[in-house]
């Protein structure tokens, strides 16, 4: 949050492409090098937000066009959060990529570091996921070509590109019932002094001229965004009288393209006032001549206003207008909550999220993106070291950031789709797993996540069993490239707090990855981030001084092989 400048820590960043591997380069990738000079900053003498968002959309438009072969337009970009700002004479560097290719479509990472050169230090300012689309050609519609992960890290963001995408397509549903359901329980308050939302109300309007084109003759979409960041920062100076800190600005949607020749209205308005932050609605719009008036964007932009120690500045308060206003201010209260979990679950880093998170309607996109995220990394390492190996079930281990993982593995001559139609329905794992006691169902979130209640044994004579509130995600493949995922977490519930009987356990990571290696043999990987609470079950088989996770695999597939051939299953 401060301009303090931090060792750029490759191993922690996954976006963050390593110099040092002079063998391989990603073909895609693109790097863009820019000194900050005085007319690319503001009043502070530091880089205007807008100008970095415009290099930052070029980067990326070269990486996509890269792979592409054809010229691509800008269709979303990820929430951006801006954790430093950059000074005149600092040298921002942007490296972009394409981390997976869809039909038309694909995802660009983006990574912008700051470089101070009297120093030679670098630290990172954002990191943004962008997606473009390639536009048709004579040939008719692009089928773009898949791209190949070679390292771990690609196969990584190659694999999450899937969730993310899955994630932007139910975004803007999911917000809207969110909001329609949060705002009724909000009031607008009433206070002393409040600046009135009207006064920061900012309406502009550009010319689009050539250079303000790209080299597809459409207005350019980083500039753009960089004219509805210079409303938006108007909006937020008449609120609070001095200069504001661009912070974060929520994930948006080009709706539709702009050209050399159009006027473009840009309108900004702040929707509410919080404590030390602020949300600036704004919009674009085009027309040329007398033709309606044409949506091109809309976006939230979150500001801070920082003291000469750079801390957040208590910020005046604001008054709605009525009708409109009392919406757009009860809606960002609504998005402030939103916007809260999809920074705490999403991009927290997976040693700090906390064993259990609660659960609720308003963060379950959240907290299943982060289930089945969390997963897939585990999946894509390749680290993992082979303990032992019985009846053709491997087990793995794997200890990194103090942490213990571990992996088990088998084949079963079973399809790949019976076999996670089985897996998926855990009240069915008590049929082959004894550390399966009991398996309720709690709750059925929807077709994709399934929140559960497990019962498991103690181990030790006399001793409480454990139970567990999981949320168990399912994803199907998104191509032939990707596994059926199963993925299991913690959650707190305050419908099933913990009893007497039996002692809270908690699952940070655990699932299934079945793979399909033909159309009647599966690969089936069970993976679990070991906890306290799930240490004791697997201790004894990690030192190999017992075989019970052999047991229970083996007794897995004696279990789906009968179902799927019609015979009756073995219990165990």
């Amino acid at each position: 949050m401060t301009t303090e400048q931090k060792d750029v820590d490759t191993t922690l960043d996954p976006l963050f492409i390593q110099k040092s591997e002079e063998a391989y380069r990603n073909p895609t990738e693109v790097q863009m090098s820019q000194i900050v000079l005085p007319c690319h900053a503001n009043h502070c003498g530091e880089l205007s937000a807008g100008q970095l968002l415009k290099w930052m959309d070029s980067t990326a438009c070269l990486s996509a066009e890269r792979h592409a072969g054809c010229s691509c337009i800008t269709a979303s970009v990820d929430d951006i959060n801006f954790e430093h700002t950059i000074g005149v004479g600092k040298v921002v560097n942007i490296i972009a990529k394409v981390n997976r290719a869809f039909t038309s479509s694909m995802e660009v990472g983006i990574l912008v570091t700051c470089e101070d050169l009297y120093t030679d230090r670098q630290w990172k300012v954002c990191h943004a996921f962008a997606t473009f689309v390639a536009r048709r050609t004579e040939a008719g519609k692009v089928q773009l070509k898949q791209v190949i992960p070679h390292t771990q890290m690609e196969q990584m963001e190659y694999s999450l590109a899937a969730e993310r995408r899955r994630m932007r397509l139910i975004h803007a549903e999911i917000i809207t019932d969110l909001l329609s359901s949060s705002t009724a329980q909000l009031e607008c308050q009433e206070y002393q002094d409040a600046v009135p939302a009207e006064r920061t109300r900012v309406e502009s309007v550009e010319l689009v001229l050539p250079p303000h084109a790209n080299h597809q003759v459409s207005t350019f979409g980083g500039q753009i965004m960089a004219w509805m960041e210079n409303v938006a920062t108007i909006a937020a100076c008449r609120l609070c009288n001095a200069h504001p800190t661009l912070r974060t600005i929520d994930m948006f949607h080009f709706r539709g393209p702009s050209h050399i020749g159009d006027r473009l209205v840009l309108k900004a308005i702040v929707n509410n006032a919080f404590k030390h932050s602020m949300e600036v609605g704004v919009c674009a719009e085009a027309y040329q001549g007398g033709e309606p008036l044409r949506h091109i964007n809309s976006a939230f932009m979150t500001f801070e206003v920082l003291d000469s120690d750079r801390k957040p500045r208590t910020l005046p308060r604001l008054r709605p207008e009525p009708v409109d206003g009392k919406r757009r201010y009860q809606e960002a209260i609504a998005r402030k909550k939103i916007r809260l979990d999809r920074k705490y679950i999403i991009t927290c880093k997976q040693t700090e999220v906390p064993l259990s998170v609660p659960w609720d309607p308003s963060n379950q996109m959240y907290l299943s993106y982060n289930n089945v995220s969390a997963l897939k990394l585990m999946d894509t390492r390749n680290n993992w070291v082979l303990t032992s190996e019985k009846n053709k079930v491997r087990l793995y281990t794997l200890e990194e950031n103090h942490m213990l993982c571990f992996k088990v593995e088998m084949y079963v001559s079973v399809p790949a789709e019976q076999t996670f139609h089985l897996l998926s329905d855990l009240r069915r794992r008590k049929e082959w797993d004894r550390h399966y006691e009991s398996c309720d169902l709690i709750n059925q979130a929807d077709e994709d996540d399934t929140l559960y209640r497990i019962a498991t044994p103690s181990v030790r004579k006399g001793g409480k069993g454990q139970d567990f509130i999981l949320l168990a995600s399912r994803r199907k493949p998104c191509d032939s490239s990707d596994p059926y995922l199963i993925a299991l977490r913690s959650v707190t519930l305050p419908t099933h707090p913990p009893t007497e009987d039996y002692t809270r356990g908690e699952v940070l990571c655990a699932g299934f990855a079945i793979w399909e290696e033909s159309s009647t043999l599966t690969k089936i990987t069970y993976y679990n981030q070991a906890t306290p609470g799930v240490l004791p079950y697997i201790s004894t088989d990690i030192a190999g001084l017992s075989s019970g996770f052999y047991s229970s695999f083996c007794a897995c597939s004696q279990f789906l092989e009968p179902i799927y051939y019609g015979k009756p299953s073995v219990q165990y």
